[in-house]
């Protein structure tokens, strides 16, 4: 299969996984919030995947190379099968939260966590667009060249800031406070996956030993 129908496929299979995260603990097909979550997700991921489908095929398949399986360094492993406990509990928090009505989120912050949702999958996919050698697994690649501006000139790794916007927009989006519980977490599991690929980076990517010196935030401006 080549990568438009894999991306289709996956695609596909990944909303309609999170469809039956959130409606079968919720209860009922009656929960706005997750019907407009999952159209922009839906369209935050597929717009960008059509535009590197056709520009930048190579970038896309390496960013469809997920899962503890497509991890080489033991550590990263721990921390991608914890991730993938971790975002579907958010889901499923969430959806419990908005069948027993545990706590009750205004419909505007529901619509700015939709916005977080939508701007933290376009800046991840943004950055593979300026980074063609970024990946969803840690690696370095051979022929690798550092990229250290654009959005790379802010912070060491966007990709991973658009990943905790993800993760704080989802269960504002889906209704819930309780499903906020598991950012923390989330992002120290994030915190420990960059420290690890940035010994890979400096030992085997040349010129991150440097550019670690000219960019200093890691992960959020002035915070980390």
């Amino acid at each position: 299969m080549n990568a438009v129908g894999k991306g289709f496929v996956s695609a596909l299979l990944g909303l309609i996984a999170f469809g039956v995260l959130l409606f079968a603990p919720a209860g009922t097909l009656h929960y706005w919030q997750a019907w407009v979550f999952l159209a922009v997700f839906a369209l935050s991921t597929w717009i960008p995947s059509v535009y590197l489908m056709r520009t930048n095929p190579a970038a896309l398949d390496r960013r469809m190379r997920v899962g503890p399986l497509a991890e080489t360094r033991p550590l990263q492993r721990i921390v991608i099968t914890a991730i993938f406990i971790c975002f579907p509990a958010l889901f499923v928090i969430s959806a419990l939260d908005h069948r027993f009505g545990w706590t009750t989120v205004p419909t505007a912050v529901c619509l700015l966590g939709d916005v977080l949702v939508a701007a933290g999958l376009v800046l991840a996919m943004a950055v593979i667009v300026q980074n063609g050698y970024a990946a969803a697994n840690v690696t370095v690649e051979a022929g690798q060249t550092l990229v250290s501006t654009g959005l790379y000139g802010l912070v060491r790794h966007p990709m991973y800031t658009g990943n905790v916007l993800l993760m704080a927009g989802v269960p504002l989006a889906l209704g819930s406070y309780w499903g906020l519980v598991l950012l923390l977490p989330g992002m120290a599991l994030l915190m420990l996956r960059i420290l690890d690929e940035e010994q890979l980076l400096t030992q085997e990517l040349t010129g991150y030993r440097e550019y670690t010196e000219r960019v200093r935030y890691r992960l959020l401006p002035y915070l980390w």
